[in-house]
């Protein structure tokens, strides 16, 4: 090769090889800017409401109770060391001192509220006579579901005696909250979760101070006034009041329509049936019939613009007073007693510290709709309930919040939708720019909310979008306004006109629902996905929505890798419940085949719809190739291996004689030895619910609800009370209650 050829060909790979080593500094260079215009645009704030959460996500995912001077004395030491970092100006050191605070400040407010929230848990089984004091009252079809401040529990002592218990009664009480009342009951333990990552109801129950579930034997009778706190009383009256408005309004309207929006004013749902529920669903709009976002802004707002608009009547006081200030605190305190009145739930008291927090921001002239004031409101509510992190709730009302304010919090909402301000729109404009902000708003809450919607309930609205943008402006300019109305008219008993122009509104909604409902396809079913794969997905979407500069795309890999895992999550390939008197197995179609549902249709429909399996827990064909008898079931899985569910010891020799695989819940104490896995009452009792992957050479890998070391307040280490006690009979748990996440 000539030598200026060569020369030439070095020189040009000098260069490139220069511009390659350049690009990592340039990198860096530009990370570092844009980290440097979030500092200075103040938003490392909201990611201390995420290391307070990541502290309270840790308490919950211990396995025994810490010792709570050990994080309280590690965050002392992280302030310490924050103000020393300060104060010699290392500002990274700092950032990372405060961070870790945060972190264990939540871990100790966590540690701290289950102590203060400890209350007496039933261990067994219980049935005896109770008397107690109607706390709530949720009315249903032929039922009701008492919340119970017990007052004296036969044969319990007061030490071992739950504060408080939820039970079913048959038939229409013909008492109210506050009543005193006494009953034979079966009482259980709060039940734990059915599924590997499921829903744990006795963690909830703790934190409510339920000691116990179950249903009244006997019919209530009256009994002597029980002396209970004012607070205890007070609740009572508001529960009373909800009832009686809510018979009202149900009464007034009529049908499943009246049941529908007497939950919109009051909150109580228990009167809808399962039919509308299930097209409210479809259609993705059954955010509605929950008090939360949408209503509390709706009613704090109407309360704002009407005083407002009262006192603008007064030319001078408008132009001389402060008239919005006063209308937001007038605001202020109408959204605590809409609160107050709906019930308190875990959504509406978030959505109330939210809209507070704004109405706040508007009486000292802040920016009402910030990133910092969400986490404001995030700190607020984990302070107060720190377990609420781990619900769908919180996740996914915080979640669609920060999507939004990051969307529009730059422009604005109007310059998000390009409005222009050069002129008065025109009602086609306006109508217009409505449908569009419903359209984009939809889609970008959609987003942010269905990797918690698939966790936690393992399906989506397929036309969501469709349902949300026809049925939320009824809901707006109809259906709320008018129930508003109707609740203020209800004190002079002018309320019936509203009412019923609040029903019209309610059936356009369900007209809207259930044509969306009845498109093919409404639904989509998700198979349950891991823990892993959820926490990934959160990062990207916090990384997105808290930073502003292009720093934020980085959060774009950990989005799609948790999606990515999540779609990709093996399937289990057998189910136990908890009780081990019922399972589903893979079959040779690939679908589950369950034996024994009827011991516990609740478990069965929760495998199912985490399965992605439309079908119902009481499908005749979900036996499958499956045989039951009294004694107990035998099935076939999809490798051939023949598995055996035995409910009766007098067929234990015989099954473990020729099954593969044996599953009971009598204690088999060794003396099974044919089949390749067995599970009795020992693994029951460490693992609970447990499931099972099978590898190609019949391998099993265990997933389970409890770890074996687990010893928390709700879920205590097991203790051996009995062995070999016959199967729990069906009718002797609220197999017709529902546990679920809030």
């Amino acid at each position: 090769m000539p030598r200026a050829g060569a020369i030439a060909i070095a020189e040009t790979t000098g260069a490139r090889a220069g511009r390659i080593a350049s690009r990592p500094a340039w990198l860096s260079t530009r990370l570092a800017a844009w980290f440097a215009e979030e500092v200075a645009g103040r938003r490392l704030f909201p990611w201390a409401a995420v290391a307070f959460g990541a502290g309270v996500v840790l308490y919950f995912a211990a396995e025994r109770e810490p010792w709570l001077p050990a994080p309280l004395f590690a965050t002392l030491v992280c302030m310490g060391l924050a103000a020393l970092a300060l104060r010699r100006e290392r500002l990274a050191a700092y950032r990372a001192a405060v961070a870790l605070a945060f972190l264990f400040a939540g871990f100790s407010v966590a540690a701290l509220r289950t102590l203060w929230v400890a209350a007496p848990v039933i261990e067994r089984p219980w049935n005896g006579k109770v008397t107690g004091f109607v706390e709530t009252m949720d009315l249903r079809e032929g039922s009701a579901r008492l919340v119970l401040r017990l007052a004296s529990a036969e044969g319990l002592a007061e030490a071992a005696r739950p504060q408080r218990v939820r039970v079913i009664v048959r038939g229409r009480p013909d008492f109210t909250s506050g009543a005193s009342i006494g009953l034979t009951a079966r009482l259980l333990p709060p039940p734990r979760a059915s599924e590997p990552g499921g829903y744990d109801f006795a963690r909830d129950a703790w934190f409510q101070r339920i000691g116990a579930v179950g249903n009244g034997v006997s019919r209530p009778v009256p009994v002597a006034a029980l002396d209970v706190p004012w607070m205890a009383s007070f609740n009572a009256w508001v529960d009373r009041g909800r009832n009686a408005l809510t018979e009202r309004i149900a009464t007034a309207i009529g049908g499943a329509n009246g049941a529908v929006a007497a939950a919109l004013v009051t909150g109580k749902r228990g009167l809808i049936p399962e039919a509308t529920n299930e097209a409210l669903r479809a259609a993705g709009i059954y955010h509605v019939v929950s008090i939360s976002g949408l209503h509390m802004v709706l009613a704090a707002g109407l309360m704002l613009w009407i005083l407002r608009a009262l006192l603008a009547l007064s030319p001078t006081m408008a132009l001389t007073q402060p008239i919005k200030r006063w209308a937001a605190g007038f605001a202020m305190v109408g959204a605590v007693a809409y609160d107050v009145f709906s019930g308190s739930e875990v959504a509406t008291e978030r959505a109330l510290v939210m809209v507070l927090i704004m109405l706040g921001a508007v009486l000292f002239g802040r920016p009402a709709f910030s990133m910092r004031n969400l986490a404001i409101a995030a700190l607020v509510v984990m302070l107060r309930e720190p377990v609420t992190v781990l619900g769908p709730s919180f996740q996914m009302s915080f979640a669609a919040v920060a999507a939004m304010i990051a969307a529009f919090e730059k422009r604005g909402a109007a310059g998000f939708f390009g409005m222009k301000h050069d002129g008065p729109p025109g009602l086609l404009n306006r109508a217009g720019f409505m449908v569009w902000a419903a359209v984009v708003t939809t889609l970008i809450a959609s987003l942010a909310t269905d990797p918690y919607a698939t966790f936690h309930f393992h399906r989506i609205s397929s036309y969501g979008l469709v349902g949300n943008v026809l049925a939320i402006p009824l809901v707006e300019f109809v259906v709320m306004p008018f129930g508003a109305l109707g609740l203020l008219a209800s004190a002079f008993g002018l309320d019936g006109p509203c009412w019923w122009v609040m029903g019209l509104g309610v059936s356009g909604m369900m007209i809207v629902a259930e044509w969306v409902a009845g498109l093919a396809g409404s639904t989509r079913m998700i198979p349950a996905f891991g823990a892993g794969a959820l926490l990934l997905m959160t990062l990207g979407l916090l990384w997105i929505t808290l930073w502003q500069t292009p720093l934020r795309w980085l959060g774009v890999p950990f989005a799609v890798a948790g999606a990515a895992l999540a779609l990709t999550s093996a399937r289990p390939d057998l189910m136990i419940d908890r009780q081990g008197g019922t399972l589903a197995y893979r079959a040779a179609d690939g679908r589950l085949a369950v034996l024994n549902a009827r011991g516990n249709f609740f478990g069965v429909s929760q495998w199912l719809t985490a399965d992605a399996d439309a079908r119902p827990a009481r499908d005749p064909a979900l036996q499958g190739n499956g045989l039951c008898d009294v004694g107990g079931c035998t099935g076939t899985l999809r490798d051939g291996r023949v598995i055996a569910l035995i409910l009766d010891p007098r067929n234990v020799a015989e099954d473990c004689s020729r099954a593969d695989i044996v599953v009971t819940r009598l204690w088999l104490n060794g003396t099974c030895k044919g089949p390749s896995l067995i599970v009795d009452g020992e693994h029951l009792l460490k693992y609970g619910a447990s499931e099972f992957r099978f590898s190609a050479t019949g391998t099993a890998s265990l997933r389970s609800a409890r770890a074996p070391q687990l010893d928390r307040p709700w879920s205590p280490a097991p203790r051996i009370l009995v062995q070999n006690d016959p199967p729990v009979a069906a009718s002797s748990s609220p197999q017709e209650e529902t546990y679920e996440p809030q």
